[in-house]
């Protein structure tokens, strides 16, 4: 498990790092490939796009040779690009989904058809990759190893989630047909600027010479930010539009703001469709589509059972995030009866923190010590929560000691379950206790549905990565 939360994350390192020299670049097992993607794993910091350009140059992959698209934004990249591929893969494409980042094993983060791909061929394209691939950060490695695998795989379109901002995110240097950018909010402002023009800007300098540009509805100086950028590029803008409440193309992803991811990979689907040749408006494969998609983690239901209660889980990490899923639960009929609450130092936690006391009222709130170097103080955040009444934090040692107090606890049911938020690295330790959990949302169904599959589905390529 350690492992695999250490790979949690994306980071940067210069240019000038030597360390590879010398090495060998020849993986036998898949072992080999997490080890180097461990070994890529630092904190130095050195953001641009040239590395990428050059790698994607060498391998030929500069223009790749299926549609591409780009999701950007602050809240909802995840959820928008799983609803854009299902719709895809619904209408016959044969579609790759790329995605960060991931809870328990990298093969979460490429997808095709829905699907985890096997451990063989992660080996196959890491070795394709070879030794011009020895400057790349972590995220720019599994951006081209995302790739090769789609071109390996014939795919007729691609999704590309990227990962931090736009104008120096890795995902940019692949050449897309559409960009897709989700609602803008105040986040990562060590990275990309500590107001929200300067963190829209960022994100709209992902914007190139004549794409099209599918946004959703923004604040408005983000929307300023990426109307100068399309008016510069010359790129086409369009406003979608959520999803009616009452529609029949209602996705199966919970909350009001699913509506609106909805309605932005709709949209984003009626500018594919020509690319791609097939037809925009087939509504039984749109309902289909939407209705497939499936992103853990995300207002995600877990049926109670011997090994934990009913819970609810949804990585909302910032103030955006939070309100978000307090205006879900809302609309759901939702009342969490215990919450399990952790955060990372370098985001805002304290307003997560209280935007999400405020509905919870006086429910019991456990919070975990996270293994995670950046991890906020358990300490601090108790004592925060607990600065105003009702004073009910009380800090527990890990994730497993807070299913142990839930043990017995009253009052916990599906439309009053435990709610684990806060972070997606909280997630991904649950995750990492019980990956059965994930598993069965990967193989097409929600998480406790009993399912069959082929051997090269996810349950053959994830089973060992926790072992």
């Amino acid at each position: 498990m350690h492992r695999a939360l250490n790979a949690f994350q994306h980071n940067f390192r210069d240019d000038s790092d030597e360390m590879t020299d010398g090495a060998d670049f020849t993986f036998n097992t898949f072992r080999d490939v997490l080890n180097h993607l461990e070994r890529l794993g630092l904190f130095h910091m050195d953001l641009g796009l040239g590395r990428m350009r050059r790698f994607l140059l060498a391998q030929g992959l500069e223009r790749p040779p299926f549609i591409t698209v780009q999701v950007l934004g602050t809240n909802g990249k995840g959820s928008t690009a799983s609803l854009l591929a299902s719709l895809c893969a619904a209408h016959g494409c044969r579609t790759g989904l790329y995605t960060s980042p991931h809870f328990v094993s990298p093969l979460e983060r490429i997808c095709i058809d829905g699907r985890p791909l096997p451990e063989e061929q992660w080996l196959q394209a890491a070795n394709r990759l070879g030794e011009c691939s020895w400057h790349l950060t972590y995220f720019e490695w599994l951006t081209a190893l995302a790739a090769s695998l789609f071109r390996q795989n014939g795919v007729d379109v691609a999704i590309f989630e990227a990962g931090l901002g736009g104008r120096h995110d890795a995902t940019t240097a692949v050449k897309a047909d559409l960009l897709c950018f989700t609602p803008i909010a105040v986040d990562h402002r060590n990275m990309l600027g500590e107001s929200l023009s300067r963190i829209a800007a960022d994100k709209a300098a992902a914007i190139r010479d004549g794409v099209v540009v599918v946004t959703a509805a923004q604040y408005p100086r983000a929307a300023e930010c990426l109307a100068g950028a399309a008016r510069r590029h010359g790129a086409r803008l369009h406003q979608a539009r959520a999803i009616p409440k009452d529609s029949p193309l209602r996705p199966n992803l919970a909350g009001p703001h699913q509506l609106r991811n909805a309605g932005l990979a709709f949209a984003a689907w009626r500018f594919l469709a020509p690319k791609l040749g097939r037809e925009a408006d087939n509504a039984e494969a749109q309902k289909r589509g939407l209705r497939r998609a499936f992103l853990p983690g995300r207002m995600q239901r877990l049926p109670g059972g011997r090994e934990y209660p009913d819970l609810l889980l949804d990585g909302a990490h910032n103030p955006h995030g939070m309100k978000t899923l307090v205006e879900a639960l809302q609309d759901s009929g939702i009342r969490p009866a215990r919450v399990v609450f952790s955060c990372l130092a370098d985001k805002d936690w304290r307003t997560s923190a209280m935007l999400l006391k405020r509905f919870v009222g006086d429910a019991p709130v456990y919070i975990p010590a996270l293994r995670n170097l950046r991890a906020a103080s358990v300490a601090e955040m108790t004592r925060a929560w607990n600065g105003t009444v009702p004073r009910t934090a009380r800090p527990v040692e890990n994730i497993s000691a807070a299913l142990s107090a839930l043990n017995g606890a009253s009052g916990i049911s599906s439309v009053s379950p435990v709610l684990f938020t806060g972070s997606l690295y909280l997630l991904a330790e649950f995750f990492a206790l019980y990956p059965g959990a994930l598993q069965a949302g990967f193989a097409g169904g929600p998480a406790g549905q009993a399912h069959s599959c082929e051997k090269t589905c996810c349950c053959t390529a994830m089973d060992n990565l926790v072992r």
